[in-house]
């Protein structure tokens, strides 16, 4: 009861707003109605490798035109939205803007698509971030969306398991063979954690999946290490060819 009439309170000082906009919302951490029309969030019809969505319908096992002719690292993937539009912007404001309250209901988002990969993986690890990039963003997206899929799902979360050999440089205007080039070699795994990747299905996660350069390089370094199978899961995924501006 208490917590209710706090609740309240707050929503009347602070009214919800949508994630993506400044419009007032119903309830707390959603999408208002043009907002939520802008979000293409990714159903069953999605490829299997990198969660792209396909045209028609989708069964176990399809895979886009680009997984077939060029297949990641990895073995399986999904993602939760396309990265464009009202996507865009939320993907935006909780990497760029300070928004740790937006983890819970993005989490959320992404454990539907997830569930499947959620469901057998031994260990949950995010993309970890390069110690000066880290320092300069406060924190890392996709460790915060790791722990809290850790807490939807049961799964372990180790969030140090993998570590960044070396800085990277920013990838926006790059090709996808120089994001390949970029990213080769800048992951290892903690050597403190190699128990858990030896023999175990490893769930990778990260807030944008553009060229897959670097969760292909994660894929690789678990692979190294021993991981049995590597799976991913992003928040969010390039698609229809479009350029990305992250």
């Amino acid at each position: 009861m208490l917590g209710a009439v706090k609740a309240g309170i707050l929503d009347a000082i602070y009214p919800p707003r949508c994630l993506a906009c400044p419009e007032p919302t119903d309830a707390p951490h959603g999408l208002c109605s043009a907002c939520w029309r802008d979000t293409h969030f990714i159903a069953d019809a999605a490829c299997d490798k990198c969660g792209a969505p396909l045209i028609g319908e989708a069964g176990a096992g399809d895979l886009c035109e680009r997984c077939t002719g060029h297949p990641p690292a990895w073995d399986r993937g999904a993602a939760a939205i396309v990265y464009s539009g009202a996507g865009r912007r939320v993907v935006l404001a909780f990497k760029h803007g300070d928004r740790l309250d937006m983890v819970g209901p993005l989490a959320a988002w992404m454990a539907a698509p997830g569930r499947d990969l959620l469901a057998t993986a031994d260990v949950v690890a995010p993309v970890p971030l390069h110690w000066r990039r880290l320092i300069k963003r406060r924190y890392n997206q996709s460790a915060e969306l790791a722990r809290r899929l850790s807490r939807i799902s049961g799964v372990p979360v180790a969030a140090d398991l993998l570590t960044r050999t070396r800085a990277t440089i920013p990838q926006e205007k790059m090709t996808s063979e120089a994001r390949a080039a970029n990213q080769a070699g800048a992951f290892a795994v903690d050597p403190r954690r190699a128990d858990r990747v030896a023999g175990k299905t490893v769930l990778v996660i990260d807030d944008v999946l553009t060229s897959g350069a670097t969760l292909s390089a994660c894929a690789e370094a678990l692979r190294a290490a021993g991981a049995w199978r590597v799976n991913v899961l992003t928040l969010a995924r390039v698609a229809y060819d479009e350029r990305p501006h992250i």
